[in-house]
């Protein structure tokens, strides 16, 4: 059988993408997860694994060209079907060997799925002939630190007919909750994770036949969510048992059991209801927790224009459980214990030291704690801050810079700036400026590490971290901000962190950063040593200004002046930047801000 090689989708707003070069040639066995061919778009350049394992057997576009997201650019000729390839006459008899089996479980439901659409009628023998090929979902990489992503919850059910760029199903990760859409027009005919499930970055999560004959898989795999199903009742009834038909019918399988959807209860949660929008969470929540959308509309909510929030619902689960005076919902907790010791369990017999760590701390908590467990993004930053500490020697340089004349500049330019702009102008533009000269000046400090290879960034993409309403942290990146002056700067550090706070980022707006900024000043930190943000070599810190005594040499005197004075730092990896390259760019990031006054700022 062949496989479909496309032409992935790297970004939001990315439609197409250049070949640069071919890494395997027509002929050539390719494993899968291999690197196949490398492609260039205008948001990353990035190496392309092959799909399936085989041989390449056509190659649709040549290097150099630009490709269409989602075009077949190649495909693969898997094992099953190599020697089919041989003859026009041979692939007929190949495929038909393999629906044989296919055919058990299609006769066992065939009914279910006429019910369901008009489509099993092309499912004859045709099928088989026709020879389609299967094209593989796999976990899309939503952020240069993703390396994995939740499902929240599957658009399609295995056998329903989806076209290209048709979204498929949610996901959450710890930047950004979005739809994933189909890489290819056919028919979904396997799901390799279920919702909830967290799966690495790259792995396969689904197969879209493109063509019939793969249609007749979908009976076979439709029935398994039902079991599911049976069991979702048994804890909801504990719960609430008007509720509890309620659950079942929108957890797993609305279509088999629609005597429930006529008691006024509406279980299938749209994206939006009226003027509420739900998030994906939300509704990933409510359908798993049997609460219907009459319900959610009852819930006072405190997000963007009233949004429910994830907080939100779960105060109302709380209090709905509280009601019946049952405690089972505080009680849900405890399952966590068990699955921590089934795991401890496993690794003693072969590694004794990590057990204990995670257990020892336990029997200290007294009574007068409260345990709160950390959210999926909480978790993954603390990973993340781990891992960054583990792969980088930091080194923190300090120096201290005169910062009065960006503050008198600020204070004559920013009501006209904002009648002019429309945003408010924060002193962090004028930072952000400040740093982008410096880079300019030392360009090796705006570097990656690749084994023993150092990667130059030829443009400055200056991420700077935004502090999100729930307390989690995310860095939007500024594209190419060696070309923007103070007043672009601002622009977009408003624009990106607006719609940071209200996730409604677009996945490559949080990736490609090269060098990092954050700002500690609003809360009154005086000074810090930051974490590098990987797989970056340096981080810049700016902190509060504060007037104080300052002595400055005037006519060869000196004397005690009072100034608004800052420290800066810059973080950095010293694998690959040593103290004095770090230094001297900190230097020239003091010597940019100090230069800026009311005479020399351009807004």
């Amino acid at each position: 059988m062949k496989v479909d090689v496309v032409m992935p989708k790297m970004g939001e707003s990315v439609q197409e993408g250049k070949i640069l070069r071919w890494v395997k040639n027509v002929g050539e066995r390719i494993e899968r997860d291999e690197v196949l061919l490398e492609i260039s778009t205008d948001k990353v350049d990035t190496e392309v694994p092959a799909p399936a394992s085989g041989v390449l057997v056509e190659r649709l576009a040549q290097e150099g060209d630009t490709v269409e997201v989602g075009k077949v650019i190649a495909r693969i000729e898997t094992e099953a079907s190599v020697a089919a390839a041989t003859t026009p006459s041979t692939p007929t008899p190949a495929p038909a060997a393999a629906p044989t089996p296919a055919e058990q479980p299609t006769a066992q439901a065939p009914q279910p799925v006429a019910q369901d659409a008009p489509a099993p009628a092309p499912q004859p023998s045709p099928a088989p002939t026709d020879g389609g090929s299967i094209v593989e979902v796999v976990m899309p990489k939503m952020g240069e630190s993703v390396q994995e992503g939740k499902i929240l919850r599957w658009v399609k059910n295995v056998g329903d007919r989806i076209e290209r760029d048709e979204v498929l199903l949610e996901i959450s990760t710890d930047k950004v909750d979005t739809e994933v859409p189909a890489p290819a027009s056919g028919v979904l005919v396997e799901r390799l994770a279920q919702e909830g499930d967290t799966v690495e970055v790259g792995k396969v999560i689904a197969k879209i036949a493109v063509g019939s004959a793969p249609v007749q898989a979908a009976p076979a795999l439709q029935p398994t969510p039902q079991p599911a199903a049976q069991q979702a009742p048994q804890p909801a009834s504990h719960q609430a048992p008007a509720q509890t038909t309620n659950g079942t019918a929108a957890v797993h399988s609305p279509a088999a059991t629609p005597a429930t959807i006529p008691q006024g209860r509406t279980m299938k949660i749209p994206r939006k209801h009226g003027e509420r929008f739900y998030s994906p969470l939300v509704r990933t929540i409510a359908e798993s927790e049997g609460i219907s959308l009459e319900e959610l509309e009852t819930i006072v909510g405190t997000g963007l224009g009233g949004r429910v929030t994830k907080n939100d619902l779960l105060r109302y689960i709380q209090q709905r459980a509280a009601t019946p005076a049952q405690a089972p919902q505080p009680a849900e907790p405890a399952p966590a214990p068990p699955q921590v010791e089934a795991r401890v369990a496993q690794p003693i017999p072969t590694v004794v030291p990590s057990p204990p760590p995670p257990q020892a701390p336990k029997p200290s908590w007294g009574p007068d704690v409260e345990v709160i467990p950390m959210d999926r993004v909480r978790q993954l930053i603390a990973e993340h801050m781990v891992r960054s500490k583990l792969t980088s020697p930091h080194v923190t340089s300090v120096a201290e810079a005169d910062v009065t004349g960006i503050i008198r500049a600020h204070q004559l330019y920013r009501d006209e700036f904002q009648r002019r702009e429309g945003i408010k102008l924060t002193l962090t533009p004028f930072f952000a400026k400040a740093i982008v000269d410096g880079v300019k000046q030392y360009p090796m400090v705006n570097v990656s590490v690749d084994g023993t290879n150092i990667i130059v960034h030829k443009n400055i993409n200056l991420s700077f971290a935004t502090l999100l309403p729930d307390g989690n942290l995310i860095v939007p990146v500024i594209k190419k901000a060696q070309l923007l002056n103070i007043t672009g700067l601002a622009h977009a550090i408003t624009d990106l962190a607006t719609r940071a706070r209200t996730k409604k980022l677009n996945p490559d707006e949080i990736q490609g950063g090269t060098i990092s900024l954050t700002n500690m000043g609003p809360w009154g930190s005086l000074f810090g040593t930051p974490v590098i943000n990987q797989p970056q070599t340096a981080i810049i810190g700016v902190y509060a200004v504060q007037k104080r005594p300052v002595v400055k040499e005037i006519n060869g005197e000196d004397v005690i002046m009072i100034r608004h004075m800052m420290y800066v730092t810059i973080t950095y990896d010293h694998r690959v930047i040593d103290g004095a390259l770090g230094s001297s760019c900190l230097r020239a990031i003091v010597q940019s801000l100090e230069a800026m006054n009311p005479e020399t700022v351009q807004l």
